[in-house]
Order: C-alpha cells, then structure tokens, then sequence
C-alpha cells in the first residue's frame, strides 16, 4: 500500500474514532505521557503490508472490531463458574457480580453435560463435582435467584444437550417475568468440536445440527439479541492440537454453521452476527496474539467473499477467551498465577471481546473463593493498572507479530484445503475452492454445504482425532527429550509450598439433588410433562421447529434425563470410530 492510501486510511479511520463513544477515563500512561488512540507507518511512509493490517475497526478487521478499541469498551470479564448444586453457585455468582464481574459463565456438572438426570445409574458419583447440576427448570430458577436475567449477560457451556437446557434458561426468565425477545447471553451449542475433542455428544451428527438450524432459526425471529451458537476452539486446544489447528478446526466449524444457516434460508446479514467463538489463549504469548488477530481476518475475507455477508456486523468475529487450563499443574500451583496473567495479557493484546481467568488451583479441584478472586482480580489488574486499555493493537505492525499472523494464516487455510478434499473438492485456494462448490452445486451433493460434508466425513474417518493425537504427541515428545520445559515439572522442581487447601464436594449434594428431584417429579403435573414428551418425540420425526415443544416440556417441569431420553429413543446413540 503506497503513502497516499495509507494516508486515506489514516484519515477515515480518525473520522470513525471522532464519532464514536468513548469511555470516560484517563488514557496516558503511568507517568502522564499522552498516548495515541491507534498507531500505523509514519506519516508519508508506504507499507505493503497494510492492505492486510488495516486500521482498527476497518476490514479485515485483524487490528480489531472498532476503531476505538478498548477506549470505547473494555473486554468483558465473564468467569466461569459452577459447582455443586443451584443454591451454591448462585452465591458464587453473586460474589462474582459483586467483585466486578460483567457477565455470568455457566459450568455444568458431567450428568448434565451428558444429558442424564442426577438419579440416573450413569451420574452416580459425578453429581456437582464438575460444575452445577441442573436437572429441570426449577433448579434454573434457583441458579438464578436475585439474578435479574433481563439485565445480566450469561453464557452456557453446553453442547449436546443445550437446546434443553436454554429452554429451562427461558422458563426461568419467563418465571422472573423477563420478555424473553430482550435476553442476551450466548449458549455454545457448538457440536462439531464434541465429535472433534470434547466427547459430550448425545446423537450423531445429523440431529444434532437439525437442533441447531432449529435453534438458529428461533433466535433469530424471538431473541434476536441472543447469541445462539458459539463456537468452541478451546476444547480442541485443550485436546493437544496445536494453536494453527486450533484456529482451522474452529473457523471450519464456524464456517458449516453458517453454510446450515444458510440451508435454513436465512439470511447471512441476520444470522451471522449471532455466531460468537470461544477460543483458548495457551502460553506462548506472540503466537496467541497472532492466532487471534488471523482468526479475524480469515473470518471476514470468508464471510465477506464465500459467504456474501454485506454488513461489518456480519463480517465480524467476536470471541471469548478462556486461558489454558491444559496449561496450569499441580505442582507449585502458585506458578499457575503467573501462567494465568501472562495468557490473560496475550488474549487482551489479541482483542478478545470477554475473558475468564482460570484459578491456580483448577488441576485439582473446582476453584475456592479465595482462587476464583485471584483469578477475577488479575483481570482488573490488567484492565486498571497496565494502560493496555489506551491503545488498540498495541503490536499491530511488529515485524515479529505480522509475520508470525500471516504464517498461522497460511498454515490454517492448508489446514481448510484438507478439510475441503475430504469433501471431495480441491484446489488451491480454500475459499475460491469452497465459493466455487456452493455455486455449482448448491442443492446437490454438497446441499450441506462443502465444508459441512468435510468436516462430517473428518468426523467419520476419525481424521480430526488422528490429527490432533499427533500433536499432542510430537508435544510430549519435546517435554521428554528436553526440547520444551514446564517450570516446576520438568524443571526447578524444589519448591517450599505447602499443598492446598482445595473445594471438595460433598455427597451430601448429591443426596440432596436425588431427593429433590424426586420430590420435584412427585408434586408436578406428570400427565402434562407426559404430553410434552409425546409432542417432542412427534416434532423429532416430522420438519417443524423443535425449540417449542421442548420449551413447553421445560414449562411443565419435565426434566432433563426425560427430554434427552426421548431423544435418544427416537434418534439413537452415537459410537465414533477409533483413530488408532
């Protein structure tokens, strides 16, 4: 890009940053020196690289959504949180809202993430240990308690089951008198990752996306604040991948979810800025911050190019970060802080839009309240004393940082070719192969969409696995031969810490969550959750939307082992095939 148009660019994006709102706050730095809003070449300098950073809040949007960066609004923080039962992470929740807390972030207990009741065999032992258990509506009533939820944002970290779930989530607010059509939050929903890394699938593929076009559908037209689907790369890091793997497999993702919106006849302005992604922010600090700035870019060039969004809102990729839990050990947890800080610090320079701080003491046990504070407190640490709220992209043009962007880039898009041929299509270019596809056979073999029929196909063979196992290994590898080092485990092991103090749960929450549930099943009206369950069932095996009858199974306390179950009685169980 020559002097003059970057000179243009300068221009436009100041007449941008003038007009919108900005926070009321003091933005020099420690010592009183005044601190531009944005920083590019010196004035009269070309750049060839600029066509690809651009300006902060311009297309490619790799600098950031807007041009005033955090100056017009900090990040979000959103911890995740859940434990025992509903009574118990309704008092963490508030002690979380009060400590500076912007958002609610439900964990789920395992019997919940798998669809079970706390009475069924199966949940025998894992009950609240993981996160909160929530079997019906009226335990969402109580997470909830003295939670206005027409005025919190709350985010749902579920994927089989969700669609249950978010119909109870209704309930409640309907119970607490909240119009719905007003609610705002985001429910992960994502369940290309579970076949890829998590495992908390209840179905095969095919239902499960049904469920989500339903559900996309039904945003859309009833909450249309409400982010539906959030797409999850932080499991797949979690997994073993590495962090170009990472941001492949979770744009692939993103891009079938669109391809099904599309399928559903909705229109791609509309729907798609209800799409938000979840992504992992690890420890090397200069690759994560290139990882999320190319996660923009490759974002809007596809939505924009293959896609046809028109609209910036539509184009844009807003994420939630999660620092690495794979990250954090058990030995000398006290280092885990530190760890924590520094991935905090690398998803705030990336841009993300909400972050939760992992708690030092997470490889052993859910957080204590003292950890869950150090964890919140070292987000306002960063966000009120470090000044890298005064600057957006503050390493945008770093020879170091946009070489290393443009590679993950790179590596990613051959990652999306690959996905592409198991599809059956091939080529060179991922996004002109996946264009090219959708023209020519829009409502033939790839009806779907060509990288939805990859990414299913990938599933099948077991290719997503067999990928992310390999670098998981080569990793193991270098820690064993002494190539990559883990301070406390496979190096400087003397340490003078004393072992934690960690939050147990007790099997009394178990105990009581049977009982209540029993109690619940008992006092309602059974022949109405009866009739419920018959007009799911009837949904499953017809076209119409299913979000509606499975809100009124919600409505009439059904609970969600009963949901599921009939589910699976229709659609049966999914076994995925083994890799290796």
């Amino acid at each position: 890009m020559d002097a003059e148009e970057i000179a243009e660019g300068r221009e436009r994006w100041a007449k941008r940053y003038a007009s919108a709102a900005k926070r009321d706050a003091d933005f020099t730095t420690l010592s009183g020196l005044e601190v531009e809003p944005a920083y590019g070449p010196p004035e009269g300098h070309a750049d060839p690289r600029m066509d690809r950073i651009g300006w902060p809040g311009e297309f490619p949007f790799t600098r950031g959504l807007y041009p005033t960066g955090y100056r017009g609004r900090p990040w979000t923080i959103r911890q995740f949180s859940g434990f025992g039962n509903a009574e118990q992470t309704n008092a963490r929740y508030k002690m979380l809202l009060g400590a500076g807390g912007g958002g609610l972030s439900v964990a789920f207990d395992m019997p919940t993430l798998m669809g079970r009741d706390s009475d069924e065999p199966e949940s025998l032992g894992e009950v609240g240990h993981c996160g909160v258990a929530i079997d019906s509506t009226d335990d969402m009533d109580r997470l909830f308690g003295g939670i206005d939820l027409g005025a919190v944002t709350t985010s749902m970290t579920i994927s089989g089951p969700a669609i249950p779930i978010f119909c109870m989530y209704l309930a409640a607010a309907e119970r607490q008198g909240v119009d719905i059509a007003t609610l705002d939050g985001t429910l992960q929903t994502d369940i290309h990752k579970e076949y890829i890394a998590q495992k908390e699938w209840l179905f095969p593929p095919e239902p499960h996306l049904r469920l989500i076009g339903d559900l996309m559908a039904y945003c859309a037209e009833n909450i249309p604040r409400y982010k539906p689907l959030s797409v999850s790369g932080y499991h797949i890091r979690e997994a073993g991948s590495t962090a170009a793997q990472e941001l492949a497999f979770t744009l692939a993702d993103g891009f079938s979810y669109v391809e099904l919106g599309r399928s559903r006849g909705l229109d791609v302005d509309v729907f798609a800025p209800g799409l938000s992604f979840f992504f992992d922010a690890h420890i090397d600090f200069f690759e994560e911050i290139a990882k999320f700035r190319a996660a923009r870019r490759i974002w809007a060039k596809w939505l924009r190019d293959v896609y046809g969004a028109t609209t910036e809102r539509a184009q844009w990729l807003r994420f939630h970060t999660q620092t690495a839990g794979v990250s954090l050990t058990a030995q000398q947890p006290y280092n885990n802080v530190v760890r924590t800080a520094v991935e905090a610090l690398a998803a705030v320079m990336g841009g993300t839009n909400s972050l939760h701080t992992n708690a030092l003491d997470e490889t052993l046990a859910l957080p204590t309240d003292q950890s869950a504070e150090i964890a919140l407190r070292t987000q306002a640490v960063l966000r009120e004393e470090t000044g890298v709220t005064n600057v957006a992209d503050p390493l945008g043009g770093s020879w170091y940082v946009e070489a290393l962007t443009d590679k993950i880039e790179a590596e990613a898009e051959d990652l999306f070719l690959q996905i592409l041929a198991l599809g059956g299509e091939s080529g060179t270019d991922p996004a002109e192969v996946a264009r090219e596809a959708m023209r020519a056979d829009a409502a033939g073999r790839h009806a779907i969409g060509p990288v939805t029929s990859g990414i299913l196909r990938g599933i099948e063979d077991g290719w997503f696995n067999a990928r992310i196992a390999e670098a998981a290994f080569t990793y193991q590898q270098q820690l064993e031969d002494g190539t990559k080092h883990i301070v406390g485990v496979t190096k400087l092991h003397d340490t003078v810490t004393p072992d934690l103090e960690i939050l147990r749960i007790s099997g009394e929450v178990e105990q009581g969550q049977r009982a209540a549930l029993a109690e619940r099943r008992a006092g309602r009206d059974n022949a109405a959750v009866e009739r419920a369950l018959a007009e799911i069932v009837a949904a499953a095996r017809g076209t119409a939307n299913m979000i509606e009858p499975i809100l009124d199974a919600a409505r009439a306390e059904a609970t969600l082992g009963e949901i599921c179950g009939a589910l699976r009685g229709e659609w049966g169980d999914y076994r995925e095939t083994t890799a290796f």
